[in-house]
């Protein structure tokens, strides 16, 4: 399988998943604003949507969207752990952790890297984001995970974005869950590697 990424990008949640599964992927890094990969090939072809992540299947079909990317990959090895069985509640719980990341988490910020956010728009998106780190820092209360003391693709998701707070000079500390729970994730040696792959800091 070929995983289409950006270091650093919410594409590092399924390379961390990867990682974690123990699932080899071919990295095809890819330039976001110029839509090419690294080889020149036109990204457009590849995900009409033109981001990261895609993964493209054994038998040429592309998967999108870093949600469905993740439970695929962990029901490649459900023996893994990385997500509860399909049908069960625990399952719908997981998912339910993934819409909040990618629909709070991940859109509020992300929009950071808006470069036309400033001033006032900055200081409400700034609020904004802190209420979603409080939601996170009470869902986060008394576990070592999201989902408790098993690691799963949430997390993984969660780390990646949580990551972006760094690059944006974003202060966490007054939400004690959420920074232990980063530091925690990022120790983890799988989640090291992927970052390192990609020629990021852990």
């Amino acid at each position: 399988m070929k995983l289409y990424y950006s270091p650093g990008a919410c594409s590092l949640s399924p390379h961390i998943v990867a990682m974690e599964a123990g699932i080899p992927l071919e990295l095809v890094k890819v330039n976001i604003p110029k839509k090419q990969t690294e080889s020149g090939a036109d990204f457009w072809a590849i995900n009409p949507r033109g981001y990261v992540p895609a993964l493209e299947l054994s038998r040429g079909e592309v998967l999108t969207e870093g949600p469905a990317i993740v439970q695929y990959l962990a029901d490649q090895k459900p023996e893994s752990g990385l997500a509860p069985k399909n049908g069960t509640m625990e399952r719908y719980r997981l998912q339910e952790l993934l819409n909040f990341v990618t629909a709070e988490l991940h859109k509020s910020i992300g929009a950071l890297f808006n470069p036309a956010m400033k001033g006032e728009w900055l200081d409400n998106q700034l609020a904004l984001i802190d209420r979603r780190l409080g939601a996170l820092d009470k869902m986060l209360a008394g576990k070592t995970y999201l989902m408790g003391d098993n690691f799963t693709v949430a997390d993984a998701y969660a780390y990646t974005v949580l990551n972006w707070t760094r690059l944006k000079n974003v202060d966490i500390s007054k939400h004690a869950n959420v920074t232990a729970y980063f530091a925690r994730v990022g120790e983890r040696p799988k989640v090291k590697e992927a970052m390192k792959a990609e020629g990021i800091g852990g």
